[in-house]
């Protein structure tokens, strides 16, 4: 095995240019195939990240999946139900104070309670449809991260209790309203309420930011006259992944549709396996067009050293011989093209990790791209080379060890 080493590394050297263009193609390959890996599952994780901070883990609505059976079919086998007449029931949360006592006595997480009505804010006879939402400060604090996100005023005040109201800032500027001014709220039952702009708030989302204003739970309730009525129950859990188990068990046993993280957003979490599979792909084909370079310099070599093959033979070498020769050139290759394209692709992780830019998003002037920084991605891009090494490499020795060293010696073409 140690002559066989020697003649692969004689070889190698022996053609030291095409050696080296060879290395630097798997080189550039593997470095740039771990800097666009790093790139994109830094955005991803950045992505759910954000996603998973940004909304509860678990949501439980006034709402059902199946709709409830009628008495009148508990009782008769109907097959259908016409001319059925709703009762006037305004919907929520049936006893909410001991579903919440449940879910907090095993749930693993923070529990909060709130109440969303659909209403209107008025300012200087300028109208805004906004979604009014109930809130106790302090369970609101341990679920929601818009405590974080004030430009004016803060969460805090909301606390201190009166008819003070928050709001987003791009509502704020359609209604032509700032921080301290009265605005009126009216609810879908026509009831209005006068508040004080205690603060406002960008979460950069423009659906919150101009459709959402956060009053006291209580302040709510009397507003669209539901008295104690609670429609929307919210958990933060301490491990995000354990949501759908949750979501199944309170789901079970409140009878309320409880939405897990996951489920809210299947269609995005599909599409990023999607993208990781086009992703590896392409890491793919990079190897496999750095896989060319090394068959062609292995292909070389065994049309030039036809002849020291046939003596090699001669000689008591076995076919199995000249494929692991060849292979381990291929190989050789390969491994040190992955080397160096690892110090590559660290200096290009680095250096992206380092680019800086700005927006023009209020509270965030610099921001810069996000970088996953993980060994798998080195471990990936080098198996992808080794494995393309390995099929360029072999190709060109499986043809040398069929090589009749006597038609080679003999000068047979």
């Amino acid at each position: 095995m140690r002559l066989i080493l020697d003649i692969a590394f004689t070889h190698i050297v022996g053609r030291g240019r095409q050696t080296l263009v060879a290395i630097l193609g798997v080189a550039v390959g593997v470095g740039f195939s771990i800097a666009m890996a790093a790139l994109m599952q830094g955005g991803q994780d950045d992505f759910i990240e954000q996603l998973v901070n940004t909304m509860p883990h678990v949501e439980i609505t006034d709402e059902r999946r199946t709709p409830p059976r009628q008495p009148a079919e508990e009782v008769f086998g109907a097959v259908a139900i016409s001319g059925l007449r709703p009762r006037e029931d305004r919907r929520g949360i049936i006893n909410p104070t001991a579903a919440l006592t449940w879910l907090r006595g095993w749930v693993p997480g923070r529990v909060a309670e709130s109440l969303k009505t659909q209403g209107v804010i008025r300012y200087s006879g300028r109208d805004v449809g906004a979604s009014i939402i109930g809130v106790d400060p302090d369970a609101e604090r341990g679920v929601s991260p818009i405590v974080g996100d004030f430009v004016q005023g803060s969460f805090d005040r909301l606390t201190a209790g009166g008819n003070n109201i928050l709001i987003g800032d791009t509502m704020a500027s359609r209604l032509g309203a700032g921080l301290g001014d009265t605005i009126t709220a009216v609810s879908s039952t026509g009831l209005s309420r006068n508040f004080k702009i205690a603060g406002l708030f960008h979460t950069g989302t423009t659906a919150r930011d101009e459709g959402e204003a956060y009053v006291l739970l209580k302040n709510a309730q009397i507003l669209s006259e539901r008295a104690n009525a609670v429609n929307d129950i919210r958990i933060k859990l301490a491990d995000p992944n354990a949501a759908p188990g949750v979501a199944k068990r309170a789901e079970a046993e409140l009878g309320y549709k409880a939405m897990a993280w996951q489920e809210a957003n299947e269609s995005i979490l599909e599409a990023l396996v999607i993208r990781n599979v086009i992703m590896y792909t392409v890491v793919a084909a990079i190897m496999l067009v750095a896989g060319f370079g090394i068959f062609n310099i292995i292909s070389t070599i065994t049309h030039e050293k036809a002849r020291d093959i046939a003596i090699m033979k001669s000689l008591g070498f076995a076919e199995g011989d000249m494929r692991r020769l060849f292979l381990i050139e291929g190989v050789a290759i390969g491994a040190a093209g992955s080397l160096i394209g690892w110090l590559l692709g660290f200096a290009l992780v680095y250096a992206l990790a380092q680019v800086r830019f700005e927006l023009a998003t209020t509270g965030q002037e610099m921001t810069q791209l996000p970088i996953a920084w993980s060994f798998l991605h080195y471990l990936l891009a080098a198996g992808f080379a080794l494995a393309s090494a390995a099929v360029a490499g072999y190709l060109p020795a499986r043809k040398a060890a069929k090589l009749n060293p006597v038609d080679i010696i003999r000068g047979a073409t």
